[in-house]
């Protein structure tokens, strides 16, 4: 019986370890189901949610949704800048570099080979690199069906200028990530831009996009922006300016047209330009909207203002007479010469003649404080306030002590700087009766603000009088008439500026002037930077643009003609004559 026991206990007692095995295994699937349970079945917040925050966090993805930028128009609704959806290639360099199909994607790229591995160098250990910016779609589609390991397409926008070079300085332009970096497009490149959107969707191990979340958050696109300009007119002035420029050998050209009765500027081009759409071979030169940001010494357009205050002092009126003989004075260590001897002249047909003499003797007897004070009025070396990058406000001097060559230079536009669109501005006011507006660059649609008395109504007039004089057949401006309308005007010629003094053989010709006389519409500037040869003057060179130039404008706005050129009246039957 002893024996019989000894026998029993090792198999109860392997029996016993072997129930303790199969207790401990179903212990441990009981925790192991309960695990399961909690985690897929109960839902609870350490459960099913935890696993799905965890799988969706590696792979879950937020990208943006570009915002459309705002079209800018010219005054009529034409598009000036508009956006063009466009595809980005990017890539994930670590899932390309290494591929067989490398030549391959270069090719399809258009890119050396070497170039695309050189690139892949750069960005070795990240993860994301442009390849291309700014594909056609229908490119971009043939590029990303061939399914290159790790490349991928991104929509975007480019920007695009149907105007091309004609408005090209104006509206600026947009670098890659179509933000505003000249001209108008950096002015208003807050108001321009859209807000982006965002959208998440679920990307598997390849980076490929397995399930689209959707949009959490949309697009807001740009506001839209009406410029003053017509492009019509812009059109004509390019040409224009192109001709003359090209013409006289010159460096540089601008001309700009306002609105006289709203400030409105409705064209301003210059030359040389270049073309938005295609920037390899830009100048710097070529970008700056010179109009604006270019400053001339305006010569002899100024004598206009110093007319305002000889008038305004109460001792002269325009049929004052003034003695230029013998066609020169001297003042100072320095002359003064007229082209010839005009004699005793009246002091309107001093301006007509644009005198030396004459206006010298003016600056004499009247001294600098009162000149200096008109001009300051009329906006000579003040800010205009368009927000334009670069403008420019000119230079009027204000110094404690003048010698006397500088203040008759003063009343002679030297030694003073204003930009074609201050000149533009200043002139405003005899078109107007002695008013004077901001000038805009955006159409104001009627909501014109309020004007700034300059002069007094009965000055502006005997000035505008003057001004119609020197456009006359006995004036320094007969080329700036405009068949059909009475113009006014004054031309100016001044020697440039170099390192040493005044440049000899180098100059700048002007013409500032309005129309038409008894209903001015329009007020035009013209500059005409260095010209070459014989006809380097204002009258010569700068004038005839004005009277093309106005002339168009003055169709566009659909001004009836003041008068009648000969071939017209008798065509219409207005001539007189014999019955």
């Amino acid at each position: 019986m002893r024996s019989v026991a000894r026998k029993q206990s090792p198999r109860k007692a392997a029996l016993w370890r072997l129930y303790l095995v199969i207790g401990l295994l179903l212990s441990m699937l009981s925790l192991l189901v309960g695990r399961v349970l909690s985690l897929q079945i109960l839902d609870t917040e350490r459960g099913y949610a935890f696993l799905q925050n965890q799988g969706e966090a590696r792979s879950l993805r937020t990208a943006e949704i570009p915002a459309y930028r705002g079209v800018i128009t010219d005054r009529r609704g034409e598009p000036l800048a508009v956006s063009t959806p466009v595809v980005s290639i990017w890539a994930d360099p670590q899932r390309l570099a290494g591929s067989e199909r490398l030549p391959e994607l270069a090719e399809s790229l258009g890119m050396p080979l070497a170039e695309l591995q050189r690139k892949l160098e750069r960005y070795d250990g990240k993860r994301f690199m442009y390849l291309q910016r700014h594909r056609v779609p229908h490119e971009a589609r043939e590029i990303l069906a061939r399914r290159f390991p790790g490349v991928y397409g991104e929509r975007e926008y480019r920007r695009f200028y149907p105007a091309g070079e004609v408005a090209a300085q104006l509206v600026g332009f947009t670098n890659v990530d179509d933000e505003g970096i000249a001209g108008i497009e950096l002015a208003y490149d807050d108001w321009l831009q859209g807000r982006p959107g965002k959208k998440k969707y679920i990307k598997d191990l390849r980076g490929n996009m397995v399930r689209d979340i959707g949009v959490v958050q949309p697009a807001a696109p740009g506001r839209d922006l009406r410029l003053s300009i017509d492009l019509r007119l812009q059109h004509l002035q390019h040409r224009e300016l192109r001709k003359a420029v090209t013409a006289a050998q010159a460096e540089s050209g601008s001309v700009v047209t306002l609105d006289a009765r709203t400030g409105e500027v409705l064209a301003m081009v210059n030359y040389p330009v270049y073309n938005p759409n295609s920037r390899k071979n830009m100048k710097a030169a070529s970008m700056r909207n010179r109009a604006i940001t270019d400053t001339y010494e305006p010569g002899s357009t100024m004598k206009s203002m110093t007319l305002v205050a000889a008038l305004e002092s109460g001792r002269y009126t325009t049929s004052t007479l003034i003695d230029t003989a013998p066609g020169w004075i001297r003042v100072g260590p320095k002359t003064y010469k007229d082209p010839r001897n005009y004699g005793e002249v009246t002091l309107s047909r001093a301006i007509e003649k644009s005198s030396q003499v004459g206006v010298t003797k003016l600056a004499v007897d009247l001294g600098h404080e009162p000149i200096r004070e008109v001009f300051q009025r009329f906006g000579i070396g003040e800010p205009m306030g368009t927000g334009f990058p670069g403008e420019s406000s000119g230079l009027l001097p204000n110094r404690p002590r003048w010698y006397s060559t500088e203040k008759i230079s003063l009343a002679f536009g030297y030694g003073i700087t204003t930009t074609p669109l201050q000149l533009a501005r200043a002139y405003t006011a005899f078109a107007t009766g002695g008013l004077q507006r901001p000038v805009s660059l955006l159409a104001l649609d009627g909501n014109v603000p309020e004007p700034q008395r300059v002069i007094s109504e009965s000055v502006a007039s005997q000035v505008l009088d003057v001004l119609h004089a020197v456009t006359g057949e006995h004036g320094t401006a007969r080329k700036a008439r405009v068949d059909g309308f009475n113009v006014a005007g004054k031309t100016g010629t001044v020697r440039k500026v170099g390192p040493g003094g005044y440049i000899e053989d180098s100059h700048v010709a002007l013409f500032a002037g309005l129309a038409p006389v008894n209903n001015p519409r329009v007020v035009t500037v013209v500059v005409i930077n260095d010209p070459k040869g014989e006809d380097y003057g204002g009258g010569a060179v700068a004038a005839p643009v004005f009277s093309t130039v106005t002339r168009g404008a003055l169709r566009l706005l659909g001004a009836t003609p003041s008068e009648f050129p000969e071939e017209v009246a008798a065509s219409a039957g207005l001539t007189g004559g014999a019955a």
